[in-house]
């Protein structure tokens, strides 16, 4: 073990026990997950100041998100390697830059390759913080109540995204949203550096760039083919080879795991029911929230006419519940366990779309207020038990690619939701009926992660077994 394991315990860095680390990781955790929801009400302003299509504005959503799903595994990797939380703050640093290129902007263009960069950033935050919790927090119980609050800093964030992002745009234009990512980067930084210990490093951990190129090809593909789906059609030959070439990026991949001496993601692994079950309920409940949050946000501004501030206020009922569902269902879990848990946030999940749906064409607003928290209680409600149930089932020294595999699904659930989304809403034959079919899609995706959760997330509280060296 490197010298910076003994770190660990230097209780000048407020060890385990403390929630000074807790609040430096979440720090940056909580400024990806603003940049998330921030946008979505952003969006239509920023499409009509620079002109763009609707396929133009969605690249700008989902070009963040493919480059965070893509190169999460590598962030794993790195971190394994070099140490968590040097990778971390190495990507607190390109996501505070990339930030700011993104409200310096001129066009459509360049916004979009600095989403890229802002997501790559990202992806090297988001698996460092579930691994610096890993180390820092050892004992189960201090784990489950981590993770719990780990979560509810997404709701926190998911919940100001929206807010905050409307009234940034009603106020002082959409280029805040992403000025407004630097003073917290900064104080993460000096968070984190004065707080966090020194995580350990496995210089023998390599980054695999043959299969980093499979994953990067599958996810822009997957993303090339929704997206363009709404403009060009589902039948057109650039949508049709996209989606074609998506199972032969995955075959590759596969292969070059198979053959790797040290593999990004050791497929043995995959072979634990809840890590592999649990990274796909993942997938499946951010594809459901975040294509309904994309397209309510469309809905609401375009078929409504509300600005960016009462879309916003309008999204707040599912964001709001996000901010207690995590850290109540981390309480429950110690006498309940995960699974019981995860199915009940992915039932509510599904009624609240499925609600959605059945309130009509055109229903009044206070119709749509119960599904929307019912959706977005039943997510947060979810994700502490299904991250659980990924982190215990993977080895120590596999913590940062069990997060960062976690993370990808969730991210590639995402971009497809928002992909879908979009190109439903442009090709359907009105506004309305795409958003309807958009959320009852989204409600099949929450029933099936159901189903995995009763197959896969163990039903008995959850206790971290012994870890083993691989």
């Amino acid at each position: 073990m490197s010298p910076e394991a003994g770190a660990a315990t230097d209780h000048r860095h407020g060890g385990s026990g403390s929630l000074l680390p807790l609040l430096a990781v979440c720090t940056g955790y909580f400024m990806v997950i603003l940049d998330v929801t921030a946008i979505n009400v952003a969006v239509p302003v920023m499409g009509r100041e620079l002109g763009a299509s609707l396929t133009a504005v969605q690249w700008v959503a989902n070009g963040y998100t493919l480059t965070f799903a893509a190169l999460l595994l590598t962030g794993g990797a790195l971190g394994d390697r070099l140490g968590n939380r040097r990778v971390f703050c190495a990507g607190v640093v390109v996501f505070s830059a990339a930030s700011a290129a993104c409200g310096l902007a001129p066009d459509v263009i360049v916004l979009t390759a600095a989403r890229l960069l802002e997501g790559a950033g990202a992806a090297l935050i988001v698996p460092g913080s579930l691994a610096l919790l890993q180390h820092v927090y050892r004992s189960p119980a201090e784990r489950a109540r981590a993770f719990g609050l780990w979560g509810s800093m997404a709701g926190v964030a998911a919940s100001a995204g929206p807010l905050l992002g409307g009234l940034l745009v009603d106020t002082v234009g959409w280029r805040w949203v992403f000025f407004v990512n630097l003073p917290v980067g900064v104080l993460c930084i000096l968070l984190t550096l004065r707080h966090v210990p020194a995580s350990p490093r496995n210089p023998g951990r390599s980054v695999d760039w043959p299969a980093q190129c499979a994953l990067v090809a599958l996810v822009a593909l997957l993303t090339t083919a929704l997206n363009e789906a709404g403009r060009l059609g589902w039948t057109a030959p650039l949508v049709l080879a996209a989606a074609a070439l998506c199972p032969v990026a995955g075959a590759l991949f596969a292969l070059r795991e198979h053959l790797a001496r040290s593999p990004a993601l050791p497929l043995r692994l995959l072979g634990s029911r809840p890590l592999a079950g649990g990274a796909a309920i993942g997938l499946l409940f951010n594809f459901a929230f975040y294509g309904m949050v994309f397209t309510a946000s469309l809905y609401f501004q375009h078929e409504r006419g509300m600005s960016a501030l009462r879309t916003g206020l309008a999204l707040f009922p599912a964001v709001a519940m996000s901010m207690f569902a995590s850290a109540l269902s981390g309480r429950l879990a110690s006498r309940t366990g995960h699974r019981p848990l995860v199915i009940t946030g992915m039932l509510l999940g599904a009624a609240g779309l499925a609600g959605w749906v059945a309130a009509g064409a055109r229903p009044p607003y206070l119709l749509l207020v119960v599904p929307l928290m019912a959706t977005g209680f039943g997510t947060s409600f979810a994700l502490t038990g299904a991250t659980s149930t990924v982190m215990a089932a993977a080895p120590d020294t596999h913590a940062g690619t069990a997060s960062a595999l976690f993370n990808t699904t969730r991210q590639i659930g995402s971009a497809a939701g928002v992909a879908l989304g979009g190109s439903l809403l442009a090709s359907a034959s009105d506004f309305t009926t795409g958003v309807r079919v958009s959320m009852a899609i989204g409600a099949a995706a929450y029933l099936t992660a159901a189903v995995l959760a009763v197959l896969c997330v163990p039903g008995s509280p959850a206790t971290r077994r012994p870890s083993r060296r691989s």
